[in-house]
């Protein structure tokens, strides 16, 4: 058998190429070439990083370099005059070479990763907030889109988001920059990013998700716990609050409706904790805070101002308080809906 015939020799030359540009890399792309090769059709492919539009030619799919964006010709620029893709379910940041990828192929690397249908609920949500909490951000930086307003002076300078630690791994003005010392500094970034990347997702799938299903379940059955609808009780902590903010606007929860007091256990305690929701995630402001007369109250003193037993504290903002018994947070929670 000659070396041409050989299988290993065929395999490699029938190998998928993915072209990219050479020289000082960046985030988005680096994240691009990661994602690619999380796909099928290019898992394992070869990589080739030049501006030499002659061998871009010869690539199966070329990402951040070439000036097209054309996905039956697997072109994926957002250099180019004109250029104003979005990601579209509510996103407006304009993408880079990584979104652009994640935009067309996300689905399927997360039905790859995580062993689920491309078509399914589950998919679905995920690849919306994968692209919410990680990628529009990188998209956003390559393309030099501020934050908040230019005229806002930052009171602290920021350079450990994952763009900047890509973007130090490029060699040093006075360093070499050898194709292959760069070449090699720029798997050494894909692989960052691209770990992050799927860190994150898993945490998404195997975390979060199942505290959103927690969530959904205790905002359908509320008026189990209460007939208002108003109080919202987990037999099991989980995190709540974002899910709740975003389930009130999805299913189009009625002001009067949306729950003011949630119970959960501490665990870490063997008792109870009630809970006002805030007016949005990351307020200190409640809807409806406990009584103001129980804050900063304890122990015996608050059983007896509140008349219910086994009571641990108010705090003093009123935004929590804590009960030894699931029965004691219930009732809490009903007085203070009337007070």
């Amino acid at each position: 058998m000659s070396t041409e015939d050989h299988p290993a020799k065929k395999l490699r030359l029938e190998a998928k190429v993915i072209g990219t540009h050479n020289g000082t890399f960046h985030c988005d792309e680096a994240l691009a070439v990661f994602l690619l090769n999380k796909t099928k059709e290019y898992a394992g492919a070869d990589l080739k990083r030049t501006r030499d539009p002659a061998v871009l030619n010869t690539c199966d799919i070329v990402v951040d370099v070439g000036g097209v964006y054309d996905e039956r010709a697997q072109r994926f620029d957002h250099h180019q005059r004109g250029f104003e893709e979005v990601f579209g379910h509510g996103f407006m940041t304009k993408l880079s070479s990584a979104g652009l990828v994640y935009k067309h192929f996300g689905k399927e690397i997360i039905s790859n990763r995580l062993h689920v249908s491309e078509d399914g609920e589950k998919t679905e949500t995920l690849w919306l907030k994968m692209y919410k909490e990680f990628i529009e951000a990188i998209d956003a930086i390559d393309n030099g889109i501020s934050q908040y307003p230019s005229d806002l002076k930052p009171r602290y300078r920021s350079r450990t988001d994952v763009s900047s630690r890509v973007g130090h791994l490029n060699p040093a003005w006075n360093e070499s920059v050898d194709a292959q010392v760069v070449d090699a500094k720029f798997l050494q970034a894909s692989t960052l990013v691209g770990t992050e990347f799927l860190a994150r997702l898993d945490y998404y799938a195997n975390a979060w998700l199942p505290a959103r299903d927690l969530v959904v379940a205790a905002l359908n059955k509320r008026k189990e716990a209460d007939p208002s609808g108003r109080i919202i009780l987990f037999e099991q902590f989980a995190p709540w609050k974002e899910h709740l903010f975003e389930l009130e606007e999805s299913l189009a929860i009625p002001d009067a409706e949306k729950p003011i007091y949630v119970l959960y256990p501490d665990e870490t305690g063997g008792n109870w904790r009630i809970q006002a929701v805030p007016i949005a995630p990351e307020s200190f402001e409640s809807r409806k805070a406990l009584p103001e007369q129980w804050r900063g109250v304890r122990d015996d003193a608050l059983s007896q101002l509140s008349g219910v037993d086994g009571c641990i504290f108010v705090h003093a903002s009123g935004f929590i308080g804590g009960n030894k018994t699931k029965e004691g947070v219930l009732r809490l929670a009903s007085i203070a809906l009337k007070i």
